[in-house]
């Protein structure tokens, strides 16, 4: 677990898409486990693009559903690492939806990811922060 707060978080990666039917729940809102996985996939940009390598998810943590979105809404993932140990990062991720008539956005929800950085073996290694 990173045990060193960054000074100033890395920069932010942002990642969007669309909300397909093949997404939704049986009520027309994004399953949750579809939200984690786009959230997983911005968490391991910002990591990767971090560390200049290759990582891995090590945890999850404080995942918080706040708000439901519905087909057709655009998502967006916004990924900053804001922490780092040894060989890992943690990385602070917050999803919003975007109504694509009225351009409203809404915090749908948020969550901390911990990656660990691996070599071509797929060891644990140091993290070499990126500019």
């Amino acid at each position: 677990m990173p045990q060193h707060p960054l000074p100033a978080p890395g920069p932010v990666t942002r990642l969007g898409r669309l909300v397909q039917p093949a997404d939704a729940n049986e009520h027309g809102t994004l399953f949750g486990g579809e939200a984690m996985r786009f959230m997983d996939e911005a968490a391991a940009v910002a990591a990767i693009r971090y560390s200049r390598g290759s990582v891995v998810t090590a945890h999850v943590d404080a995942v918080d559903f706040r708000a439901s979105v519905p087909i057709g809404a655009f998502l967006e993932a916004s990924a900053r690492v804001v922490g780092v140990g040894r060989t890992s990062m943690l990385v602070e991720v917050i999803l919003e939806s975007e109504d694509r008539h009225t351009a409203a956005r809404t915090i749908t929800t948020t969550g901390r990811f911990v990656f660990v950085a691996i070599d071509g073996g797929g060891k644990p290694r140091v993290v070499v922060a990126g500019d």
